[in-house]
């Protein structure tokens, strides 16, 4: 078992960003939506437990997806750098940083390509959402 937290540290320009840890190693940056109340494709999901499971996006190829969201579907792990890019998923980097005056997540195609890597062979892979400080 394969165990992947999120622990959220702030939010800045309508997105929430967070350090991803694998197996208690930091290793990268992410970025979601502001927390909305959940709602579809303009939210981060509740904070919480969930599984993993490998799905094939049309868009991104083979990734993971956050499994029993409550009134959620299609929350994937895939790259970007702002928040119009997430669309309600999970964007992962490797550092923080700043696209066309707004706050980003930075090297996010490599650090997505490392981060699916490292789980390739992991059939089974909970997550941890926390938040640190008040978030909401």
């Amino acid at each position: 078992m394969r165990k992947i937290r999120i622990v959220r540290v702030g939010e800045a320009d309508q997105a929430t960003f967070g350090v991803l840890f694998v197996d208690g190693k930091p290793l990268f940056v992410t970025l979601e939506e502001p927390w909305r109340d959940n709602q579809r494709e303009i939210s981060c999901i509740p904070e919480g437990s969930y599984k993993l499971e490998w799905v094939h996006s049309p868009t991104f190829g083979k990734t993971l997806e956050v499994a029993d969201v409550p009134g959620r579907k299609h929350i994937l792990f895939h790259r970007g750098n702002t928040p119009d890019d997430t669309r309600g998923c999970i964007l992962v980097g490797f550092q923080y940083g700043e696209l066309r005056d707004r706050s980003a997540i930075l090297n996010s195609r490599p650090a997505v390509e490392k981060f699916l890597s490292l789980l390739k062979d992991a059939p089974d892979i909970d997550l941890e959402i926390i938040s640190i400080g008040r978030m909401h």
